[in-house]
C-alpha cells in the first residue's frame, strides 16, 4: 500500500493525515494555526508530521496552504489570513520533513482530491470553491491542476464584486469573501445582533447569550432548526455565492462547480439560493448548458487528501 501525508493549514486549523491510494484516510492529527507565527506554524507542521510518521511508513508529504504559493511549489508569496509573506516554505521544513515534500494551494489541492476522487470525476473542467474562513478557489482541466503563469491562479476568493465594498485582507475591497464565507456569516449574523437582538435571540442563546462568540455553526445550527433570521442570512449569502458563480462560468465555462469547505456542511441551505442565482445570472441562459452545482464529497478532508496524493505523484515521477 501506497501512503503519503497531506497537511491542510488553514486559517484557523491544522489537519494531518495519512492517506492511501484511493484517497481514503487512515490517521489524522489536528492543531490549531498560530497564524501569527511563521515559526510556530513551521513547528505544528513539522510535529504532526513527526507523529504521523511514527505511526505509519509514509515517505512523501504534500502541504496544501492558505496563500498563493509560487511557481516553485515551495515558496508562499502571501497569505491573506496567515503571516506568510514570501516564505520559503519548503525550505524551511525541508530539514525537518525529510523526502519528497511539495507545497500546494490548499483549494488547489482540495481541487484535485474532489477531480481524482470525488464530485469532480470524469468531469473535463472542474472548478472547487471552498467556503472557508474566506473562499479558496482551483480549477483541474482535462486533468491537470491548472495553477496560471506565476502560480497564484483561480484566487476567486478576492475577485471584486462590490467596487467599494467591505474592505478585505488582501488589502483590496469588495471581495467575493467578504460576503459569501465562514467570516462574513458570523460577522452578518453577529451585526444583526447587534441591532436588533429579538431577531437574532437565537442564536444569542446558541452562543451562549453572548453575540460576539456567535459563529459560523452557531448560525447554521439555528438555520436547521428553522430560525428566520438565520434562515435570510443563508439566503443572503447564497445569493452571493451564485453572483459569483455566474461570473466564473462567463469566463471558464467548467462542466461542474464543487463546492467544498466547512460551510458546505451547510448544504442545501446554502446550495438552494446559490443555485438559482447562478441560473438566473449566467450569461446566455437558456442557450448554453449549465454548469452542475455540487456540493463536495471529501467534506473537510479535501485539501489534505489531495495535497497527500499530488506528493503521491509527485515522489513517483521523480
Amino acid at each position: 500500500m501506497s501512503l503519503a501525508i497531506g497537511v491542510d493549514i488553514g486559517g484557523t486549523k491544522i489537519a494531518a493525515g495519512v492517506v492511501d491510494e484511493n484517497g481514503v484516510v487512515l490517521d489524522m492529527e489536528r492543531r490549531l494555526t498560530p497564524g501569527r507565527d511563521v515559526r510556530a506554524t513551521e513547528d505544528a507542521i513539522a510535529e504532526v508530521v513527526t507523529l504521523l510518521r511514527a505511526r505509519h511508513d509514509a515517505p512523501a508529504v504534500g502541504i496544501g496552504a492558505a496563500g498563493w504559493i509560487a511557481a516553485d511549489r515551495a515558496t508562499v508569496l502571501f497569505s491573506p489570513h496567515l503571516a506568510w509573506r514570501d516564505e520559503p516554505l519548503r525550505d524551511a521544513l525541508a530539514h525537518r520533513i525529510p523526502g519528497p515534500l511539495i507545497i500546494e494551494n490548499d483549494a488547489n489541492a482540495a481541487a484535485w482530491a474532489e477531480y481524482k476522487f470525488g464530485a469532480g470525476q470524469g468531469a473535463s473542467v472542474v472548478v472547487c470553491i471552498t467556503l472557508g474562513t474566506g473562499i479558496g478557489g482551483g480549477m483541474v482541466i482535462n486533468g491537470e491542476v491548472y495553477r496560471g503563469a506565476y502560480g497564484v491562479a483561480c484566487e476567486f476568493g478576492h475577485m471584486t464584486l462590490v467596487p467599494d465594498g467591505r474592505r478585505c485582507a488582501c488589502g483590496n475591497r469588495g471581495c467575493w469573501e467578504m460576503y459569501a464565507s465562514g467570516r462574513a456569516l458570523a460577522r452578518d449574523a453577529r451585526e444583526l445582533a447587534d441591532v436588533s437582538s429579538l431577531a437574532a435571540a437565537r442564536m444569542i442563546e446558541l452562543a451562549g447569550d453572548d453575540p460576539m462568540h456567535i459563529t459560523g455553526p452557531v448560525v447554521t445550527q439555528a438555520a436547521r432548526e428553522g430560525d428566520p433570521a438565520a434562515l435570510e442570512i443563508f439566503e443572503s449569502m447564497g445569493r452571493w455565492l451564485g453572483h459569483g458563480i455566474a461570473s466564473l462560468a462567463a469566463g471558464l465555462d467548467p462542466e461542474v462547480f464543487v463546492i467544498g469547505g466547512g460551510l458546505s456542511e451547510a448544504d442545501e441551505l446554502l446550495l438552494r439560493p446559490a443555485r438559482e442565482t447562478f441560473r438566473g445570472g449566467l450569461t446566455g441562459r437558456g442557450f448554453r448548458p449549465v454548469a452542475r452545482v455540487e456540493v463536495a464529497r471529501l467534506g473537510p478532508q479535501a485539501g489534505l487528501v489531495g495535497a497527500a496524493d499530488l506528493a503521491r505523484t509527485f515522489a513517483l515521477a521523480h
